[in-house]
């Protein structure tokens, strides 16, 4: 039996209670502390709620809603289920790389730590300082990109109830905006027990939300949808590019903005028990559960679109609200939109509005799991004193054992980028400017894997063996690939309203960050900081030996 399948026999056996006779938590602990760093969270992420929390993040049902615009302009049906389902294959790789890596390296430094420690010495604190703000950058992108569709939810919910009368702009959804950032800095405060919990709820709802969504399109579109030649093989261009094989490429953005954020398994390490095993499991159940559910649902939106120039027409927001009316009529629509009922009384609390949503609920829960996530990353370069005011960053709270002042610090970020949406073509860019932020920090890790770190990498439970070096090239070619691609405006003739700031946005970031690091921190910044003063109470005569026997993990 291969490494590989080792990983994935027992999905319970990351929640044992010990580990060759060592309570699992400081088998965590020793293993932490050979990377480098004592330990500082509470352990309560169990395998199911690290599972969760990678699909919370993930959440195909919303990842789909929102990017579904993307393959209707970009080759209509074909480009909905085929341009899905080829990035699908590459992203695999990267993940099956990065799950890899959090394996013989299971912590909250994460993608930057990898890079640090597969670089030469010579690069090791270049390599994870591009890593590091990449990956930051992405994740504060990614927050502000989730919440503000959560908003969209709740104009377009508005919309459709009101028959188009009240269609709200950019000053109120920025307001409705700000209000969530609000209440996702406090819920995402609480200490881990709280924030694990929470993470098994969503993906039950995710599970739930997907399901009704594709079964309600596929039945209902029975005798009014498209035919299954139709729905699989025909092709509507609508970009504005002459060249239709660029066109379908453009509809790669949907999947490769839904599939992101499953670093996040990796970064909630320290706070997971049996880190080495639960972190990689959960990276790639979270990606291979996503991309099937999102085809499928990919498959009933396809079938469901009768008219692909009518719903480009739509003055709501999102457009798959359109399909909805269009095939289940407003009643329809609006059992489903503003469905789930055991959530209605709490979402009427908290929104004050009418009916409610179980998406937008769901959509607001996986924008808190992203600030979970994107706060642990702050918190964790802050401990290697490499962002500006990293001694407050750093701090974990006392009480909720928790890094607040990072959740609050991502918060204030993401309300900075929140501020272009006032520019429609400026903010669309920002989901292409949080795709490849993070995919810079996904590879990036992955090429000092197959390069400098191919001889001094010692692997994890979870360990693809040979296929280690091809599918990590895969995985940098296709990245490259695709960032190239994520540059490019929706039109040939681009202008002020249609051009893809992206560029702007990841070149502002790649400036400071440059001249940061050739004035400054090149000076003072070695990567990764151990910050263990002396041996923890932990350390025993007894317990040394099996310390020593984890060596094989940290990769160094």
């Amino acid at each position: 039996m291969s490494k590989v399948q080792k990983a994935f026999v027992s999905v319970e056996s990351a929640n044992d209670s010990s580990e060759d006779g060592i309570p699992l938590h400081k088998a965590d602990d020793a293993l932490l502390k050979k990377l480098g760093y004592k330990s500082e969270f509470k352990r309560e992420f169990s395998m199911l709620e690290t599972i969760s929390f990678s699909l919370a993040i993930l959440a195909v049902s919303c990842g789909i809603t929102t990017g579904y615009g993307y393959p209707l302009l970009a080759g209509g049906h074909f480009a909905m289920i085929w341009g899905w389902t080829i990035p699908c294959l590459f992203v695999l790789c990267i993940a099956a790389s990065m799950a890899e890596l959090a394996s013989a390296m299971p912590t909250s430094a994460g993608l930057y730590y990898f890079s640090a420690k597969m670089a030469s010495e010579k690069h090791s604190a270049l390599a994870s300082w591009i890593t590091g703000w990449s990956n930051i950058t992405g994740q504060v992108t990614l927050v502000c990109s989730i919440d503000y569709t959560c908003a969209e939810f709740i104009t377009t919910g508005i919309a459709m109830i009101t028959d188009g009368e009240i269609v709200l702009g950019p000053g109120p959804t920025f307001g409705i905006l700000l209000a969530i950032f609000l209440v996702q800095a406090v819920l995402c405060s609480a200490g881990t027990r709280v924030l694990a919990r929470m993470t098994v709820v969503i993906m039950l709802i995710i599970m739930g939300t997907t399901i009704a969504a594709i079964v309600s399109l596929l039945v209902c579109s029975r005798g009014n949808g498209v035919t299954p030649k139709q729905a699989f093989t025909e092709f509507e261009n609508h970009t504005g590019w002459s060249n239709d094989g660029w066109a379908f490429i453009l509809a790669f953005t949907s999947p490769m903005w839904s599939l992101t954020g499953y670093d996040s398994a990796a970064h909630i390490a320290e706070e997971t028990a049996g880190a080495a095993r639960a972190a990689p499991i959960a990276i790639m159940v979270g990606v291979v559960g996503t991309e099937v559910l999102g085809l499928i649902y990919y498959i009933a939106a396809s079938f469901a679109t009768t008219s692909i120039p009518d719903i480009i027409d739509s003055k709501l927001a999102l457009p798959m609200g359109q399909v909805y009316l269009n095939i289940l009529g407003k009643k329809g629509t609006m059992a489903l939109w503003w469905a789930l009922g055991f959530l209605q009384a709490s979402i009427y609390r908290f929104l004050m509005f009418g009916q409610n949503s179980g998406w937008i609920f769901l959509q607001f829960l996986c924008g808190s799991s992203q600030v979970v996530d994107a706060s642990r990353v702050v918190f964790a370069f802050s401990r290697d004193n490499a962002l500006p005011g990293s001694r407050w960053w750093k701090q974990v709270n006392r009480r909720t054992q928790t890094p607040v002042n990072a959740v609050w610090f991502v918060m204030f970020l993401s309300a900075i980028c929140g501020l272009l949406s006032f520019s429609a073509a400026a903010f669309d860019s920002l989901a292409s400017a949080s795709v490849i932020g993070l995919y810079i920090s996904y590879v990036y890790p992955t090429l000092m894997r197959i390069t400098y770190g191919k001889d001094k990498f010692v692997p994890g439970p979870f360990n693809l063996g040979r296929w280690s070096r091809p599918c990590g090239a895969i995985a940098v070619a296709w990245t490259v690939f695709m960032v190239v691609m994520l540059l490019f405006p929706n039109t040939q003739t681009a202008n002020a309203q249609t051009i893809n700031y992206a560029f702007v946005i990841i070149i502002v970031v790649f400036l400071f960050a440059s001249l940061s690091w050739i004035f400054s921190a090149r000076h003072w910044f070695t990567g990764p900081v151990p910050n263990i003063d002396g041996p923890s109470r932990s350390d025993s005569a007894s317990y040394e030996e099996k310390q020593n026997n984890m060596e094989q993990y940290s990769g160094e």
